[in-house]
């Protein structure tokens, strides 16, 4: 229960944060992604506070024993940049700047432009599905070989 609370307590902390830095607005994150015609630099800011943050705590936290609300870090296996890597990538990147919204955004955008944010977050969700389902074909084909 201690630990539903404690990510409970992030998720509003994160979704406040960007309710404050305007991230919910599709129109100032398209027109961050338009450079060529009336950037706007707002995304900019809130991406260097936060790799910001990230580069001074990131390493201090690891040296920790365990993290504070869970039992182990949950940190990638492999570093290797594969053609399902940057697929995703690319896709992730045109579906951000077609809708203007990313997943914590979108999610954000629920409490005030829900139609909006429920074509888009069903469009995500489906995505999700479409990975996991070729996810299964390849396991499936991998299992068969290995016959």
């Amino acid at each position: 229960m201690k630990r539903n609370l404690w990510a409970a307590f992030a998720g509003f902390l994160f979704g406040t944060g960007l309710v404050i830095s305007q991230m919910v607005d599709r129109v100032r994150v398209i027109g961050f992604l338009d450079i060529l015609g009336d950037w706007d630099p707002t995304l900019l800011f809130v991406m260097l506070g936060a790799v910001s943050v990230t580069l001074v705590l990131f390493k201090p936290i690891l040296k920790w024993s365990s993290p504070l609300m869970v039992d182990n870090f949950a940190l990638p296996k492999s570093s290797k940049v594969t053609s399902s890597l940057i697929v995703g990538a690319l896709l992730f990147g045109v579906g951000w700047g077609l809708s203007g919204y990313c997943p914590g955004p979108g999610l954000a955008a629920l409490a005030w432009r829900l139609k909006e944010a429920v074509v888009v977050l069903t469009g995500f969700m489906l995505g999700s599905l479409c990975h996991g389902w070729l996810v299964y074909l390849r396991r499936g084909k991998q299992v068969a070989s290995k016959r």
